[in-house]
């Protein structure tokens, strides 16, 4: 599965707050279990665990994850 990398222009904004991510410390997260489609981007890890949790985004994924398991 590939993918290619490219910065966000310097205006691109927050996927939960709207916030400029440059203003801030960004991150990026892409989800490759569905053709790693385009990327979205989250202006701190705040923003980033409130999507998750209020889209309920964690439900039966890796909190259930066991290394024994392939």
């Amino acid at each position: 599965m590939s993918t290619t990398r490219s910065t966000p222009s310097a205006d691109e904004t927050c996927a939960h707050c709207g916030s400029r991510i440059f203003e801030h410390d960004p991150i990026c997260v892409r989800d490759c279990d569905d053709d790693c489609g385009s990327p979205t981007y989250f202006c701190n890890y705040a923003c980033l665990t409130t999507y998750v949790d209020e889209n309920d985004l964690t439900a039966g994924d890796a909190c259930e994850w066991s290394p024994e398991r392939s």
